[in-house]
């Protein structure tokens, strides 16, 4: 076994202990777009469990950007909980990361007070809600309030910040065709679309300084129609390499169009439709209990172990060949970071042989937060994680469980329910051989 695994590694200006990353899969444990002692709880957690970083999912730079109650803003008020969690975060040797974006079209006027925004005027039948395209000046502030956060996440004590620039939220709703129809200098061209980006990024590095490390989710490619292709995805990011960030996650897919994409695994259909309150998302509840009708608007995506590899050695090869080589030269080549299906051991050792030095897990801290600790005393440790996608599908309602912490913690998962996990576990493990 390739022992590196357990080695420090150095992520620009910060040193982390392993080589494995807690990704920024949301949560839903803010109330109120506030932190709470569930959040810092889950996260100290997963710090003692053993990472080498930890990631906060999901906040917002501006309210404008705030898709769920559930997630967190950048405002000033929140300082001194944010900052008791990254030094508690600190304690267990772990350092702390926070996801930074802004998810454009994807919420609702309650949710962010303001009419949805994105690079073009349309109607988001996934939110579903009109949204209006922004004007240059408003991207422009949008871009300094990036920086800002940067401060922002200084003050809290976070080690790193993670741009998020995939999952069709508003970054990537300017990289896509499908979403950006814009005839200014922020549409049309490649270099159009991607000068959102390169602004931010930009404007993200000036405020980082030399003391705060920079990973930038990227997608490979967007998996839907009019989305990026795998050839955009490969140009997208060697722009990012350009602004010598310190790392970049290599992910895929949309969460308006391809979800699974992104999780890999079926849908819990059932699950998600008990979950989700009629209320907020009735259209969708209903669309749920349709025989068919579920399968088309959210498809399943069968799941397999390291489901983001093929593509991920794409990228790999490619900027190998064209970028990194000079990059390192100068010492400003991008760490790439992979993501997506690491259940065991096993796949943690040949992500390392595979040649990346980081890579980022969730799913299966959901369930044991002491995976990689696990996997320290026995390199063949699996986790277990029966992939049902029980966690997803209460996820955006509740919080993020797994369905056998539920049960130790007493609550009643109803008997259809179960049933769809049981199926869900069995499906999973035929598709990857395991009995």
């Amino acid at each position: 076994m390739n022992n590196k695994l357990f080695t420090p590694y150095q992520l620009g200006p910060i040193t982390l202990r392993n080589r494995i990353i807690r990704s920024a899969a949301f949560e839903n444990m803010a109330r109120h777009n506030a932190p709470t002692k569930e959040l810092q709880d889950y996260h100290v957690s997963v710090a003692r469990g053993g990472v080498g970083m930890t990631t906060v999912a999901y906040c917002a730079v501006d309210l404008s950007g705030v898709s769920f109650d559930g997630q967190l803003y950048v405002r000033e008020e929140i300082i001194p909980q944010m900052r008791q969690m990254t030094d508690a975060i600190h304690a267990e040797g772990a350092k702390a990361s926070i996801q930074l974006g802004h998810c454009g079209n994807m919420t609702h006027f309650y949710t962010c007070h303001c009419m949805p925004v994105s690079a073009d005027t349309w109607f988001n039948l996934y939110s579903p809600t009109i949204h209006r395209r922004l004007k240059v000046s408003e991207i422009k502030g949008l871009v300094k309030k990036f920086g800002e956060a940067v401060d922002w996440a200084r003050t809290c004590g976070f080690d790193c910040v993670e741009i998020h620039a995939g999952h069709a939220y508003l970054i990537s709703q300017f990289l896509a065709p499908r979403t950006n129809h814009r005839h200014d200098e922020y549409g049309g061209s490649f270099e159009n679309r991607v000068r959102f980006l390169n602004e931010v990024l930009d404007e993200v590095m000036i405020h980082a300084k030399d003391d705060m490390a920079v990973v930038v989710k990227t997608n490979m490619w967007d998996d839907c129609w009019k989305g990026v292709s795998i050839e955009e995805g490969i140009r997208i990011a060697k722009e990012i390499a350009k602004h010598k960030v310190h790392g970049i996650v290599l992910s895929g897919g949309t969460v308006s169009r391809s979800p699974m994409t992104i999780l890999s695994g079926a849908m819990p259909y059932k699950t998600l439709a008990h979950y989700m309150p009629m209320k907020s998302f009735w259209w969708l509840k209903a669309a749920l209990n349709i025989p068919g009708v579920h399968q088309i608007m959210l498809p399943t995506s069968p799941f397999k172990e390291l489901y983001f590899m093929d593509k991920a050695k794409l990228f790999q090869q490619a900027l190998e060949e064209t970028l990194l080589p000079s990059m390192r030269r100068s010492g400003g080549a991008p760490t790439l970071i992979y993501v997506g299906g690491v259940q065991s051991g096993d796949n943690c050792y040949q992500i390392m042989d595979e040649g990346f030095e980081l890579f980022q897990i969730a799913h299966v801290l959901i369930k044991d937060p002491e995976f990689v600790h696990h996997v320290e005393a026995n390199p063949h440790y699996h986790a277990g994680c029966g992939r049902s996608n029980y966690c997803v599908g209460r996820m955006y309602t509740l919080d993020m469980k797994c369905h056998e912490c539920v049960e130790r913690d007493g609550e009643v998962i109803p008997e259809r329910i179960q049933k769809e996990i049981a199926k869900l576990e069995k499906d999973a493990e035929l598709s990857n051989g395991r009995k």
